[in-house]
């Protein structure tokens, strides 16, 4: 039962971030925009049953939920508290359901490959913190020719700086590696 350590606020005024003294998994991220995707995560759809509750994301050591604009955050995060306090900690997952859950791109050649994992490695020291700071992070769904396909999870999926100045900065950052690499958010 993971305890609440700090709940802070994200730059996206409808999303908040908690963060939680023990982990909810190792490493997999769980990103949920609406119930009907969460239908198998119980502690997704707890959340989800809240009113107002729009997108949940979690991965580690903290959760981002999103809601509509119309509820009170005071209010809203007493009730949020109750599942999150009930859901069980990463101890009690098994190592197979981690492993099973990590995406792989088998489809792409082995120069893509490279190429790809080049790319995760900025992302993981230089983009993803910040985004995850934020209660956010960015999920890469593909790569194709010169254009890598990205996802924003939690406080980012829904936050308008993300379309418009994060991705350019991202792409930005990604053309010192790969001069002719487009990235476009899906």
């Amino acid at each position: 039962m993971p305890k609440i350590a700090e709940i802070e606020d994200t730059p996206n005024p409808n999303a908040m971030k908690f963060t939680l003294r023990e982990p909810l998994t190792w490493g997999i991220a769980h990103s949920y925009e609406n119930a009907e995707q969460a239908k198998d995560d119980a502690l997704a759809r707890a959340l989800f049953a809240i009113d107002h509750v729009t997108n949940v994301f979690y991965v580690d050591r903290w959760i981002t939920v999103t809601q509509d604009g119309q509820a009170d955050w005071k209010q809203l995060t007493r009730e949020i508290a109750v599942p999150l306090r009930a859901a069980p900690a990463a101890g009690d997952q098994s190592a197979a359901a981690v492993f099973a859950a990590r995406a792989t791109f088998e489809h792409l050649s082995e120069d893509d490959q490279q190429r790809l994992e080049d790319i995760n490695v900025v992302l993981d020291l230089e983009i993803r913190p910040y985004l995850q700071s934020d209660g956010g992070d960015l999920h890469v769904l593909g790569l194709h020719g010169n254009q890598l396909v990205v996802h924003y999870q939690g406080a980012c999926g829904t936050c308008p700086s993300s379309i418009s100045g994060t991705l350019r900065g991202i792409e930005n950052r990604l053309q010192s590696i790969e001069p002719d690499i487009e990235v476009v958010a899906a």
